[in-house]
C-alpha cells in the first residue's frame, strides 16, 4: 500500500524553477551620459513570453523566449520622443510536471525621458 501512495504522490506533484539572466546579452544598448540630471523616470514596463514542451520537445529556445519577452516589453512601452528603456532584466521560470514543461520569460525595464 505504501509504494502505491508514494507513486501517486509523485505523479500528482510538480516542480518549479526560476532563474535571473544577469548577463547583458541584449543588443539594445544605449550610451547615456549622466553628468547631470538630464532625465526623469516615467515608470516601469514589462513583457512576457511563454512556451510549452511535451517530452522535452517543442517550443522556442531560451534565447528566443527571452527575445520574445523583450519584444513584448517594447510593444507595451509605447515609447515617444526622447524616451528610452533602461535597466532591462529578463527572468525565466520553468514548471515541470512529469512529461510537461512550461517555460516563461519575463522582461522588465525602467522608462526614462530625456529633458535636455
Amino acid at each position: 500500500m505504501l509504494p502505491c501512495a508514494v507513486c501517486l504522490a509523485l505523479l500528482c506533484s510538480s516542480c518549479g524553477v526560476s532563474r535571473q539572466a544577469t548577463g547583458n546579452t541584449n543588443i539594445t544598448q544605449t550610451e547615456v551620459v549622466l553628468a547631470k540630471k538630464n532625465y526623469r523616470v516615467i515608470g516601469t514596463v514589462s513583457g512576457e513570453s511563454s512556451q510549452n514542451y511535451w517530452f522535452g520537445i517543442g517550443g522556442l529556445s531560451k534565447k528566443s523566449l527571452g527575445e520574445s519577452a523583450m519584444s513584448d516589453m517594447y510593444k507595451n512601452a509605447n515609447l515617444t520622443g526622447a524616451q528610452a528603456i533602461i535597466n532591462v532584466n529578463v527572468s525565466y521560470k520553468n514548471k515541470f510536471i512529469l512529461i510537461y514543461t512550461g517555460a516563461k520569460a519575463i522582461a522588465t525595464g525602467t522608462i526614462i525621458e530625456y529633458t535636455d
